[in-house]
């Protein structure tokens, strides 16, 4: 019996940096049966290109986590829109290779959820994988990592999603998630263990309320079972919403610390630092309460938001020295209400 297939989608936004080091690492992993959907989600700079020179073998990759290599190149691209119109027709499954990228080009940016659910839709209509990995373009991951959370997935048929350790790029000993909890009165998602060294303190595979979306694994049937991301998040709360529809169907979230990848935090989104991410951050609290918590919880989550309501963004727009902060909370409060 073969090695389940993994279809990995890459959402690429404005970021082919990221995005090339991120893709030299995913081929040089151990595990054999896989390939790479890249969702371009209506870059505006020369990301299309830029990929393009790195499959060709024409823009080498510098990284601290691996040597480039040369001898698996050119990598075959084959281009899609987002309408799924062939450029490229693509190879019959049983003659595809490692070597090669599907490149999909969307028409827009349609979010964090939009963009993935593109590359997901494309997987399940042209390779029929057996589980569909979402990976963050600025991540890097360890030759290892596919193969251990594959192992651990094919063990426990209660298991629907399983995520890595995730690390601090730029602290690559210190541990940025151990799987993930929900704070259901403040809203906000923690990652365990976040800012401690890894002196083996979280290396037991367990069972977590929902795990990071920059590397979320989820089995197919669990996918045709509960449907797509909800795209009205747009960027945040959309992994905790879709994990919570799988629990639903009685599918749990594992944890496993023995797949290890590293991770360039809030590249894309900014969190809370960034006025995009300030924005959705607030506006999708709102949504994902209504939606999931509680009676309790979300009085107390209300009392919370009022009592903050100038205090958190007036504090953020001064910390950071950026007052469009403070426009962007408000505004992220009111689409949050309005919702």
């Amino acid at each position: 019996m073969g090695r389940p297939r993994v279809s990995i989608v890459v959402l690429n936004w404005n970021g082919w940096e990221d995005t090339i080091e991120c893709l030299e690492s995913l081929f040089q992993i151990n595990y054999p049966n896989f390939n790479v959907i890249l969702v371009d989600n209506a870059s505006e700079d020369d990301s299309l290109e830029k990929i393009r020179n790195y499959c060709s073998g024409h823009l080498p990759v510098k990284s601290s986590f691996f040597n480039y290599n040369s001898h698996n190149k050119p990598i075959t691209v084959y281009e899609y829109y987002d309408t799924f119109k062939k450029d490229k027709k693509p190879l019959k499954n049983e003659n595809l290779t490692n070597k090669h990228i599907t490149l999909i080009k969307n028409s827009e940016n349609r979010g964090f959820p939009g963009g993935n659910n593109v590359g997901i839709k494309f997987a399940l209509e042209f390779f029929d994988p057996d589980y569909i990995l979402l990976l963050n373009n600025d991540t890097v991951v360890d030759e290892n990592f596919l193969g251990e959370l594959i192992k651990n997935g094919d063990s426990r048929d209660d298991v629907g999603i399983l995520g890595p350790k995730i690390y601090f790029y730029d602290e690559p000993q210190t541990i940025w998630s151990a799987g993930c909890k929900i704070s259901w009165k403040l809203s906000r998602g923690i990652q365990i263990g976040t800012n401690e060294t890894d002196n083996g303190q979280y290396d037991e595979i367990k069972e977590v309320e929902y795990v990071s979306g920059s590397a979320f694994l989820i089995k197919t049937e669990t996918i045709k079972r509960i449907g797509l991301m909800d795209e009205d998040y747009f960027l945040y709360f959309e992994e905790s919403d879709w994990t919570l529809r799988a629990n639903q169907e009685g599918f749990k979230s594992l944890y496993v610390p023995t797949s290890h990848i590293w991770h360039k935090v809030s590249r894309s989104g900014g969190g809370i630092s960034n006025p995009i991410g300030l924005y959705y951050i607030t506006r999708n609290r709102w949504i994902f309460m209504r939606k999931w918590a509680k009676k309790s919880d979300y009085w107390y989550f209300i009392f919370y938001q009022i009592l903050g309501a100038l205090i958190f963004p007036l504090g953020l727009s001064i910390y950071y020295k950026n007052w469009s902060l403070f426009s962007a909370y408000c505004r992220g409060l009111k689409e949050g209400l309005n919702s």
